[in-house]
């Protein structure tokens, strides 16, 4: 009987070790390159994309310029989540796979101001362009498409030379947190978990920039299935509630 019962134990224990090394083999490490708006995101939901799947998750984040920037240099990557021009183009240029892309959030822009500062009228565009001009100084960052479309919309209330001298860049909310700046702009996103920063609240709706980023696996990814399941994952009611809970909302 206890022959018997060793030889159970020891095949028992063979075939454990088989469905280990199964595992570990189907494991895969994913280079993830993420745009800032959804970093809050990542470090959340990329623990539990780990444990459901066994898979590593190696992210890196940056604005969608710079990100995109390195991928035309020929940085080695499996998924990409960027704006929407950025994605387009590197699916047309065969930089990204055709036919991968996944829309995962939509983000809008809003002000950050120093935890406690008394919170500036942003109820109209008029207000918000009075708030802008009253503020001593003003963060946000010009390398991506935040910077872009705030260069624009300062050209549009008239006001570009008048803040030239009280500009600050670099991540508005976090400038704001450390004290060198009274107010940033950036992605609503990007605001909350920031400390020493305080949500004033979105631009004004007339005004407001809603960005899309879309995700997308690389055109010669090492580890394109499991990128994939990390798409999917990023588009699971799951993955939808901690984006709502970090100030963006799943994309339709």
């Amino acid at each position: 009987m206890n022959q018997t019962m060793n030889r159970w134990a020891m095949a028992a224990a063979a075939a454990g070790l088989v469905f280990t090394l199964a595992g570990g083999a189907n494991a895969a490490e994913i280079t993830l390159l993420c745009s800032n708006a959804l970093k809050s995101v990542i470090e959340e939901l990329g623990p539990q994309f780990e444990k459901a799947t066994g898979h590593k998750l190696k992210a890196e984040y940056g604005s969608t310029g710079p990100l995109k920037a390195q991928i035309e240099k020929g940085q080695v990557f499996d998924v990409a989540i960027l704006g929407v021009e950025a994605t387009d183009d590197l699916i047309k240029r065969g930089l990204l796979a055709a036919g991968s892309r996944a829309d995962i959030a939509r983000s809008g822009m809003g002000v950050a101001i120093r935890k406690g500062a008394a919170k500036p009228d942003l109820g109209t565009t008029a207000a918000f362009k009075q708030s802008l001009l009253k503020a001593p100084t003003i963060a946000y960052s010009d390398g991506g498409l935040t910077g872009i479309y705030l260069k624009g919309l300062f050209e549009r209330l008239g006001i570009a030379e008048e803040l030239k001298p009280k500009l600050r860049l670099g991540r508005g909310a976090e400038m704001v947190g450390e004290g060198k700046a009274e107010i940033g702009l950036t992605q609503i996103s990007e605001i909350l978990p920031v400390a020493g920063a305080e949500f004033a609240g979105p631009l004004p709706p007339e005004i407001q920039q809603y960005t899309i980023f879309p995700a997308a696996i690389g055109a010669s990814a090492a580890q394109a299935e499991a990128g994939k399941a990390l798409l999917k994952f990023l588009k699971s009611p799951d993955a939808a509630k901690v984006l709502k809970a970090k100030g963006l909302e799943p994309a339709v």
